[in-house]
């Protein structure tokens, strides 16, 4: 019988003929964890009487969610992570280097076929570019730290094909949405998805990341697509490692197949507080604005500014609302400097953060008020998810956020592409 890529790379890493349903023990390529995660991955690591990390040139930790540190007791969390990180002799990336997940591929450390762990649920990014790549707990990833290995149920995968060609005003944050709405939070749980077809391959790296970031909040343990020349071209100069692409048989078992035309998508917006309350703008457009969040590990890359400044360009923001501006890593923040985009969004009135998570987890630069709403394209809008239970969080994409932010409520970006 054939395989599907999960089976494939877990078989590879196991050394065992595995599918769907089977238990098996793999071994990692690479293993990160992030500053919400790392310090209880180190008491782990303690509890576990580890004396030795087993694989230090694939570990990494990342200061990323509350970076630069806006409390003491966050500063002395950073000060453990990069005591332990000298100690046993592996990667630290310091504040203003970047979210996790940029930063992972940045330096290559997340390659095509390839087994990936990450203390942060949103580690599925990585299946953009055909790693298997998941999130795990802190437990789990302590254990993968000392042993250099871990276990995993070998999931079912779901087949999702991508047709169309997309309008004017539309991209992948849009796709992503509908994608969650229609499949929603719990409609894909312990599953893979294999995300491919004709508007997957038309697509560049950078959307794709946005797409397989969102697998997870269908509940799926990774959101896999094939590696081709984009894929490829992305790791040169990044990695001396050979490339390992891995593709599904022409038989593989399925358990399900869900097929999406994005000819006629319209911009969606994920409405309070779930990320599956999916709908078209116009449901939403109009509702008052009074802060938006362009960035995150969802939609902060090179690809997302650049749509977002062609719209605020020559505008300015509109009276009483903030836009944080925070660029994915600081090679994205480089390339955006130097094409003239950051000037952009500081002429409109935008707040310009440096590289990492921002205000996406509510722990500083940009906490939102009592009863604002703030348009964001990150990835999650539960209630209380920037910091504040009191305030309203929409998804878009960095087209609808910045349209909405010149003008003060949701506002459907295609008046822009006309």
């Amino acid at each position: 019988m054939g395989k599907t890529i999960s089976e494939k790379i877990l078989s590879a890493h196991s050394g065992r003929d595995a599918c769907a349903g089977d238990i098996v023990i793999a071994e990692l390529d690479f293993m990160m964890a992030q500053d919400g995660t790392a310090p209880l991955s180190i008491r782990s690591f303690e509890g576990m009487e580890g004396t030795a990390v087993a694989h230090p040139e694939r570990a990494a930790f990342f200061i990323d969610h509350s970076a630069p540190s806006p409390l003491r007791a966050v500063s002395d969390l950073h000060d453990l992570m990069r005591a332990f990180a000298s100690k046993y002799g592996f990667e630290l990336s310091d504040v203003g280097e970047g979210v996790c997940h940029q930063v992972m591929l940045d330096r290559g450390h997340a390659l095509p076929g390839g087994l990936v762990i990450g203390a942060d649920s949103h580690t599925c990014t990585y299946g953009a570019v055909n790693a298997f790549s998941t999130g795990v707990g802190s437990t789990d990833l302590a254990a993968g730290l000392l042993s250099g290995s871990l276990w995993f149920r070998v999931p079912e995968t779901m087949k999702v094909t991508v047709s169309g060609a997309l309008r004017p005003g539309v991209f992948a944050k849009d796709i992503a949405l509908m994608m969650v709405g229609d499949i929603t939070a719990d409609g894909a749980t312990y599953h893979a998805l294999e995300i491919g077809g004709e508007t997957i391959s038309a697509m560049e790296l950078d959307g794709r990341m946005t797409i397989s970031n969102l697998a997870v909040e269908m509940g799926a343990k990774a959101g896999l697509m094939e590696a081709d020349d984009k894929t490829l071209a992305f790791f040169r100069g990044r990695t001396d490692a050979a490339l390992k692409p891995v593709s599904p048989d022409p038989d593989a078992k399925y358990i399900e197949v869900v097929e999406f035309d994005v000819s006629d998508l319209v911009p969606q917006v994920a409405s309070p507080h779930t990320v599956d309350n999916v709908g078209a703008v116009g449901e939403v457009e109009g509702t008052p604005v009074a802060e938006g969040l362009i960035g995150t590990c969802t939609n902060g890359r090179p690809d997302d500014l650049r749509v977002a400044a062609r719209i605020v360009e020559g505008g300015k923001v509109a009276p009483g609302v903030r836009l944080i501006v925070a660029p994915a890593s600081r090679e994205v923040m480089l390339r955006a400097l130097a094409e003239g985009l950051i000037e952009v969004f500081v002429e409109a009135g935008a707040v310009v953060v440096p590289p990492g998570c921002a205000c996406c987890v509510g722990t500083h630069q940009g906490v939102p008020g009592d009863g604002e709403n703030v348009i964001s394209t990150a990835n999650r809008n539960f209630k209380g998810r920037m910091g504040n239970p009191e305030a309203f969080i929409y998804l878009a994409s960095p087209a609808t956020v910045a349209a909405s932010c010149l003008e003060g409520r949701i506002t459907d970006p295609r008046r822009h592409f006309d």
